[in-house]
C-alpha cells in the first residue's frame, strides 16, 4: 500500500503542472489516509472497496472534520485511485461510487479599508526587514497574488518601469498583473536599500524575497510575518495571507472594476470562482446602503 502511494507521489513530482504546495497537500492526506486503512486491515489496493472510503470520511466526519477538508481529501484520493487503474494497480476506481460532500458555501473573509491601511503601515521601514515586509504586503494586496506565487517571484519578474510584474500561477499558467504607485514605490525603495542586505554571496540571488538567511523566504515564513503585523495592527488573529487576496478583489469589485478584468488579475481559470467575490461586494453595499441612507430602515 505504501509503495503504491509513494510511486503516485513520485509521479506528481515529475508532473511540472502540479504546484509544490498541492504535492504537499497530498502527501499529508494520503498518508492520513494509509494510516487508516492500515487500522482497518486493508494492506494491498486490491483490497481497497467504496466500503473503506465511506469508514474513512465517516470517521473524518466524527473527528470534526470540514466538508471542504474531507472534500479536498477524498480528491487526493481520487488522484491516487485514477493512478492505480492506469497502472493496473486497481481493476477499477472505488472512488466513482463515492460522492463527496459538499463544502459549506461561506463569503471571504475582508478587511476594510482602514485595516488594510492599518496592516501596510505597520513594518518599520527603518530596518531591513521592515522594507522588506512593507513591500511583501503592499504587493500582495495591490495585485492580489496568491502566497505561493509571491515567494516563487523572482527579481526579474518585476517591471516597475511599465507597472507591472510577472506572475506564474498553478498549472504553470502566466500572467501580467499591474501595481499601483504606493505598491510600486515600495517595491523600488526595497530593491535599492532593503534587498541587498538580505542577499549573500554564497546563495543564489534570484529570489525577489529572500529571509534573513539569504535564502527564498517560504509560504510559512511570510504567515508568521503577517500574523506578526497583523497583531501590531489590531486585526483578528483569523486572517490570513489570502485575505488580502479576497480584500483585493472585492475592493475592485466595490469601486466598479469589471468581474472579467478582476479574473485575469486573480489568474482565475473559471469565471465562476470570481463571482463569489462579485456577491461579497454586492452584500457590502447592501450594508452601507442600510446604515447610511435614512430611510433605509
Amino acid at each position: 500500500m505504501l509503495k503504491w502511494i509513494q510511486d503516485f507521489k513520485d509521479r506528481l513530482a515529475e508532473d511540472r503542472a502540479v504546484s509544490e504546495s498541492t504535492r504537499v497537500s497530498y502527501g499529508r492526506d494520503l498518508a492520513d489516509f494509509a494510516k487508516a486503512l492500515e487500522e482497518m486491515g486493508v494492506t494491498t489496493p486490491g483490497a481497497l472497496q467504496p466500503k473503506h472510503l465511506q469508514a474513512y470520511m465517516h470517521r473524518m466526519r466524527q473527528e470534526g472534520k470540514s466538508s471542504a477538508t474531507i472534500a479536498r481529501r477524498l480528491v487526493s484520493i481520487r488522484g491516487l485511485c485514477r493512478y492505480g487503474v492506469i497502472e493496473r494497480v486497481l481493476e477499477r476506481d472505488p472512488t466513482l461510487q463515492v460522492e463527496a460532500p459538499r463544502p459549506a458555501s461561506k463569503e471571504p473573509r475582508t478587511l476594510a479599508s482602514e485595516e488594510i491601511g492599518k496592516l501596510l503601515d505597520a513594518p518599520d521601514e527603518q530596518t531591513v526587514q521592515g522594507l522588506r515586509d512593507k513591500a511583501m504586503l503592499e504587493l500582495l494586496y495591490a495585485t492580489g497574488m496568491r502566497v505561493s506565487e509571491l515567494m516563487a517571484m523572482d527579481v526579474s519578474h518585476v517591471r516597475i518601469d511599465m507597472g507591472f510584474i510577472h506572475c506564474s500561477g498553478p498549472g504553470s499558467r502566466e500572467r501580467m498583473v499591474p501595481i499601483g504607485g504606493i505598491a510600486a514605490r515600495s517595491l523600488k525603495r526595497y530593491l535599492e536599500e532593503g534587498r541587498p542586505a538580505l542577499i549573500r554571496a554564497d546563495k543564489p540571488a534570484d529570489a525577489l524575497f529572500p529571509n534573513h538567511l539569504g535564502t527564498r523566504m517560504t509560504r510559512q515564513g511570510f504567515w508568521k510575518i503577517i500574523k506578526k503585523y497583523a497583531r501590531a495592527a489590531g486585526i483578528p488573529d483569523e486572517l490570513t495571507p489570502h485575505t488580502l487576496r479576497h480584500s483585493f478583489a472585492v475592493h475592485l469589485l466595490e469601486n466598479g472594476a469589471d468581474v472579467r478584468a478582476v479574473q485575469e488579475m486573480l489568474g482565475h481559470a473559471s469565471p465562476q470562482t470570481t463571482q463569489m467575490y462579485q456577491t461579497a461586494a454586492r452584500a457590502r453595499v447592501k450594508e452601507e446602503y442600510d446604515r447610511a441612507h435614512p430611510r433605509a430602515r
